[in-house]
């Protein structure tokens, strides 16, 4: 029986590649650096704000020690001041978790994005407590797919490894939940496609939200 459902945020409960492209092409033209098209940053992102960072402006050709210091905090102080900007819901995705829960099962967030980014676009978009627990990533401390913070929420809730599975949509989060030896489910209304899914171990790989309450069920 599930009991608890652990989700990746950017591209799995929140559409934010525009936020991300958004704020990241922001930081870029202010140091003088091309934008980027939006869609590549369904690439870039995904592995924590230091990564995208680099993966920008490795993009671009123009990765120095120096300019990545100032990027990076061009686009934290832009982002921070407006988290939400340019985030939605997938359609279909907040009924679909209604339904979930409305099975008395908990909805948990575990992201690479910073931690005050994370709780907040969460809280501001799908409202306080609407999930039982968020978490992105704490200064210092383990990125995905390291699962230390993923098995710390199994704990937290007092639940068995099958009794939870683990969403996302991008090899990071396939990888996560196979090294925290959970039922891995790949969604395809996010960032990356089918085979990267596929071949980075999800157990099954869906496409419509309402296929997530059906996976839910098959279990209890």
């Amino acid at each position: 029986m599930i009991k608890l459902c652990i989700f990746d945020l950017d591209g799995t409960v929140l559409d934010t590649v525009d936020s991300i492209a958004h704020y990241g092409n922001f930081a870029l033209k202010t140091h003088g650096i091309e934008e980027i098209p939006n869609e590549e940053y369904k690439f870039l992102a995904g592995n924590g704000i230091a990564n995208l960072i680099k993966n920008m402006l490795n993009f671009r050709n123009a990765y120095s020690d120096e300019l990545f210091e100032k990027v990076f905090r061009t686009y934290d102080d832009a982002y921070n001041a407006n988290v939400s900007y340019k985030s939605k819901i997938f359609y279909g995705l907040k009924e679909t978790l209604d339904e979930i829960k409305a099975l008395d099962v908990k909805l948990a967030i575990v992201s690479n994005k910073p931690d005050f980014a994370a709780r907040t676009v969460v809280k501001e978009i799908y409202g306080e407590d609407y999930f039982s627990f968020v978490t992105g990533q704490v200064k210092g401390g383990p990125l995905k797919p390291d699962p230390k913070v993923v098995l710390s929420v199994l704990e937290k809730f007092g639940v068995k490894k099958e009794e939870c599975i683990y969403v996302g949509d991008t090899s990071t989060d396939m990888k996560t939940g196979k090294n925290a030896e959970l039922y891995t489910v790949g969604v395809l209304w996010g960032f990356r496609g089918e085979k990267e899914l596929r071949d980075n171990g999800a157990d099954i790989i869906i496409d419509k939200p309402i296929q997530l309450l059906e996976t839910v069920k098959k279990f209890n």
